[in-house]
């Protein structure tokens, strides 16, 4: 799959000077740049409500590359990316007419990089604005507030432009770790032959933030851990995880698979989910307050900032085998892996020996950061005694390919421009995540309290139960 020069065309980032385009669309933009991976002719359209010209818009974009891009800024690099920025200032009632002016081409891609709530009506601005015709639309997670509103975006979506031009943006799917589950799994015969009930006992997928909610403590509210992160997140991580292997490396029948594993998703019972939110405590060195305090947060929320939660997946494959999904902000580190824990071998052999129990042999994918994979099996200690320790077999991106992964959004963007879905998340996928969480959003569970810093409510533990989390900083766990 080799990258190319994307075709010509315009791209219109609506929400310009929000936080997303300041930290990732514009350096990851700029750094496409650089590689001559974005069209060679076209506008980068800045649209946001701030009344700024195009020069307010460079300056702003040059700070962003700045202090933002993995590649850090060359002036000169810059001055040939900014000759392609525009900025349209957004009216407070989205008229987007004025978009037209700074438009040089019959296609484009317009990238919603705003709330959830402006969706609808930047899309029925699109539509109103005569700019449907040789557009697509990239849109941002979550997709809806449940299934109800997914089924109607998706509805509003499809009066704009077709499915074929909507582009579902989850930026774990532009992981060069995620991605690198389908080679692991289909490249490799080996693992294929133990992907299943017959080998494996359980199954880990933790996404863990120690950051807090920061300046989105509005938004959160509305939004919380289960639906920014379980929903899809973890949902797509899971897919790859559990999905058979696709007819094809084209989209659609990736695609397929994917939606197969959400639909043979248990309705997720209530009494199988620990809702968490963080109180006041330190992270690292910080001392940090509780999420009711952080600003824009209700004295009363009730909003989880944490969850974890036991599922099964109901297939020939997986039949049996629990899946624990775990997400949360203000844990103690940053750290998104996989862990895939392996049936006891019989101990019989070692008994005479005074051995009772073995370690089980785990594989550990990690997504980020400290990119790589790892196996823990058993060895002999060295001496006359027959003592088993268990030992590590590691792959590191960084020490193995002398680079770190690129940026997600780079090779989503580079993707979209190119007409790419197989990264993009298709409707019946977003619905079918949805269904799966729907008893849940309708009778969530109490919010237990975790000290920030901690690895959530102690309730968590009932849901690993019979066994324990493995956590990142746990001298028992790979790192």
């Amino acid at each position: 799959m080799t990258l190319r020069t994307a075709p010509d065309q315009d791209i219109v980032v609506v929400g310009a000077t929000g936080d997303l385009a300041q930290k990732k669309l514009i350096p990851a933009l700029y750094n496409l740049h650089t590689e001559h991976l974005i069209p060679n002719h076209g506008n980068i359209v800045g649209v946001a409500p701030m009344d700024w010209t195009r020069e307010h818009f460079i300056d702003h974009a040059r700070d962003s590359v700045k202090q933002f891009s993995r590649t850090g800024i060359n002036e000169e690099r810059f001055e040939a990316f900014a000759k392609h920025l525009q900025f349209v200032p957004l009216g407070a009632d989205s008229d987007l007419k004025p978009l037209h002016a700074a438009l040089t081409k019959q296609r484009r891609l317009i990238y919603l990089a705003v709330p959830p709530s402006a969706f609808t009506p930047l899309l029925e601005a699109v539509r109103a604005a005569d700019l449907a015709r040789g557009t697509s639309i990239v849109i941002e997670k979550p997709f809806g507030h449940d299934l109800k509103s997914a089924r109607q975006l998706n509805r509003t979506l499809h009066s704009v432009v077709p499915e074929e031009r909507v582009y579902r943006i989850d930026h774990y799917m532009g992981k060069e770790t995620v991605q690198n589950l389908l080679v692991f799994r289909f490249g490799n015969s080996l693992w294929e032959r133990v992907w299943s009930r017959d080998a494996i006992s359980r199954v880990e997928i933790t996404v863990a933030e120690d950051i807090g909610v920061e300046e989105r403590g509005p938004l959160y509210e509305e939004i919380g851990a289960i639906r920014d992160i379980v929903q899809n997140h973890l949902f797509q991580v899971l897919s790859l995880v559990c999905m058979e292997p696709p007819v094809s490396f084209d989209a659609e029948a990736l695609r397929n698979e994917k939606v197969k594993v959400l639909r043979s998703l248990h309705t997720v019972d209530p009494h199988s989910v620990v809702r968490g939110q963080y109180a006041a405590g330190t992270v690292g060195a910080e001392k940090v307050r509780a999420y009711r305090d952080e600003p824009g947060v209700s004295k009363e929320s009730t909003t989880e900032t944490f969850a974890a939660m036991r599922l099964h997946v109901e297939s020939w494959r997986w039949s049996g085998v629990p899946f624990l999904l775990r997400t949360g902000k203000r844990l103690p580190v940053r750290d998104t892996r996989v862990v895939v824990s392996f049936h006891d071998a019989p101990l019989h052999l070692f008994r005479e020996v005074g051995m009772h129990a073995m370690h089980s042999n785990r594989l550990v994918i990690r997504i980020q950061p400290n990119e790589g994979i790892s196996l823990r099996f058993s060895a002999k200690e060295p001496g006359p005694d027959v003592r088993v320790q268990p030992v590590d077999m590691d792959f590191s991106y960084g020490d193995s390919f002398k680079t770190s992964p690129p940026e997600a959004y780079e090779r989503l963007l580079h993707d979209a421009l190119g007409g790419d879905h197989l990264l993009f998340i298709r409707e019946d996928e977003v619905e079918a995540g949805w269904a799966a969480i729907s008893k849940l959003l309708e009778e969530p569970p109490p919010i237990c309290f975790y000290a920030a810093g901690t690895w959530g409510p102690e309730e968590a533990a009932r849901i690993a139960a019979p066994g324990r989390w493995h956590d990142p900083d746990d001298p028992d766990a790979d790192t």
